[in-house]
């Protein structure tokens, strides 16, 4: 049983006072509980939403740090951990949401275990988001929804939106900091846990996830995604199914053509899936294209 847990959450020009509000809410009923809320903001350039965020210093138990410099994803994690007070930590990212009334609960009952991942879970059934590519992205890209299968490939099925983690292996195992831009960081930190034979243990104890961006925003963010890619693509290798095919096309000496052509192609790649009906294919054909043209 864990009795002791320090909830972290960094945050970047996203409100999360419902979401605290939420745990907040369930972890004061829990009895033989102790708890802390930590919200760290990453330099947040919006005033209003840092405004808003201000209100979580408000509630019992729970605090709002304001940081003036954006470090990073990973080095404000490392920042949460050491922060912390508790030898448990739950992790949860800012955008994501509470779907279920016994969620802090299933995590007070839960048997201690190195690292501890619950899962989330998109409402498909959601039509007027039908033209939306991070929404089309995310059902078809989710995890196992069902925890046993997930468990089958314990670090391949994990993200960090939300795991507990015994506070000496994160200090132990920290994010590897040279991730300062989007992506890739949580698929190393999994690489890294491997690597350790620290177990993760997948329970069913979902959050909600419905942060769907505008089709252009979410694209310039998997562009992001893959320049951090590229970068650290030597200490992914294996990890990355784009890594994976890029050396395909690399090995059968296409990757030159995917070069070239990715400047006559990509703005018509680009219009469709920023248009009303984006495709997966297309999209998944955009990101390898995009990848090889960084070399």
């Amino acid at each position: 049983m864990i009795s002791k847990l320090s909830i972290l959450i960094p945050t970047y020009n996203k409100v999360c006072l419902g979401l605290v509000e939420s745990l907040q809410a369930q972890a004061s009923l829990l009895s033989d509980f102790h708890y802390e809320i930590i919200v760290a903001d990453d330099g947040s350039t919006d005033n209003s939403t840092i405004e808003a965020n201000k209100a979580i210093n408000k509630l019992p138990n729970c605090q709002y740090i304001e940081r003036n410099i954006n470090i990073g994803r990973a080095a404000i994690r490392n920042f949460l951990a050491q922060e912390a007070k508790y030898a448990w930590l739950l992790y949860i990212d800012s955008n994501m949401s509470v779907v279920s009334n016994d969620y802090i609960a299933k995590y007070h009952s839960c048997k201690e275990h190195d690292v501890i991942y619950g899962g989330y879970k998109i409402d498909r059934n959601q039509p007027q988001l039908k033209g939306n590519l991070r929404y089309i992205f995310e059902c078809a890209a989710q995890q196992n929804e069902d925890y046993t299968l997930r468990q089958n490939n314990p670090y391949a099925d994990f993200h960090t939106s939300n795991f507990v983690i015994k506070r000496n292996i994160m200090l132990t195992h920290p994010f590897d900091e040279r991730f300062k831009k989007y992506g890739y960081e949580d698929v190393l930190f999994g690489k890294t846990l491997k690597e350790y034979n620290i177990k993760i243990e997948h329970i069913d104890n979902v959050l909600g996830y419905d942060n769907f961006t505008s089709n252009y925003s979410f694209i310039l963010k998997t562009e992001e995604s893959l320049h951090t890619l590229y970068q650290f693509k030597d200490e992914l290798q294996g990890y990355s199914k784009i890594i994976r095919y890029a050396n395909h096309l690399e090995r059968w000496h296409v990757s030159c053509l995917c070069k070239k052509l990715f400047p006559l192609l990509s703005l018509g790649i680009k219009a469709r899936l920023t248009g009303n009906k984006p495709n997966i294919f297309l999209f998944n054909v955009y990101k390898l294209m995009y990848y090889i043209s960084l070399s």
